[in-house]
Order: C-alpha cells, then structure tokens, then sequence
C-alpha cells in the first residue's frame, strides 16, 4: 500500500456518505491499518450535496485537512457530475467509482477522464432492491472493495455487520451485508 490512499466521497445528505467514511475508517482500523473518516457539510439538509474524506495508511496519519488530491472518488449521486467537478484533483492512475446504471465508458466520456480507472455499480438500484429504500452507502463500500482492493472484502463485512447489528438489530445488518456482496458482485469497471 502506498503511504497514505485519499478517498473522497461525493453524495447528498441522506445517502449515508457520512455515516460511510466513517465505518471504512473502521474497518481500516479492524486491518491494523490507521485511518481517518470524516464529512464536510455546512447547514444544508437532506439532498443538499456534501463530501466525505478517508485516508488509509499503515503509518501514522498526521495530515487533517480536507483531501484535493484523492487517489480513489466515490461518486454516490451521479447528478453531481453535472454540477461540479468530481474528479477534481484525481491523478492519473486514480479510480473514479460512480453510483450509476450505466457502461463506465459512458461514465469515463460525461466525465472526461482520459487516464485512470472508471467503475459503475447501481447501488441505488441494489439498495432499494435489498433495503427497500435508496441509501447506497454501504453498496458502495462493496464496489470500493472490488475496485481498488484497500480494504478486504471480510473485513468490510464483518465492521459493517457488527455496527449496524449493534445500532439496528441483526435483520437490517444483514440487509447491509447483502448489499456489500451484490455492489461487489455487480460493479464494472473499464
């Protein structure tokens, strides 16, 4: 791994952006691995667009600003694409993971990457489908898993399974767990 991996996670309130940076920040630290989650909002409300950052590291992270220069950007409502420049910042050997039902090469050309990778997953469609409603979060730590492979498939699982069974009861973190797998199943990448 390299020194520090920066995630950036681009999302509305509502879709469990929040709440996701900070359990890969959990099961970072589950893989002995330091980390850090944390959000960037200001007074907005549900749908309003917001951020969440990550960095992974097996050494100490002593950095604690938001990320402009992410190696890897989860894109969780695609409508955002339209409006800001998501991959802001991303290199050319960076992974753009996009919450979309479309082919990753349309999703490459509306974004107008030429290096990289590009990965789609429909997690909103997954996490209805699972969830009964559209919170893509934790289908999108599964195509994270899958797409860049800085956290281990189990590990995500077992993090995710143990806090929501702690905060919902096990039947909802088994629900989640179902998600992770099909987002891991499902995502495709160019």
């Amino acid at each position: 791994m390299k020194k520090i991996t920066q995630i950036r996670w681009h999302g509305r309130g509502g879709q469990g952006v929040k709440v996701a940076s900070f359990m890969l920040a959990e099961c970072a630290l589950e893989e002995g691995k330091w980390s850090q989650g944390f959000p960037d909002y200001g007074p907005e409300r549900r749908g309003a667009p917001l951020r969440g950052f990550n960095r992974i590291s097996g050494e100490r992270i002593d950095l604690h600003c938001p990320i402009t220069q992410p190696d890897i950007v989860l894109v969780v409502d695609d409508s955002l694409m339209r409006k800001i420049d998501v991959c802001a910042g991303l290199g050319e050997e960076g992974i753009c993971i996009i919450n979309s039902p479309c082919d990753p090469s349309a999703a490459r050309e509306q974004l107008k990457m030429k290096g990289g990778k590009v990965f789609t997953v429909d997690a909103t469609k997954i996490s209805r489908e699972v969830l009964g409603r559209p919170v893509p979060n934790t289908a999108m730590m599964g195509a994270l898993c899958k797409a860049s492979g800085v956290l281990k498939l189990d590990t995500v699982i077992k993090e995710v399974s143990k806090i929501f069974e702690k905060k919902y009861g096990k039947a909802v973190a088994d629900k989640n767990v179902e998600a992770i797998r099909r987002a891991y199943a499902e995502v495709k990448g160019e």
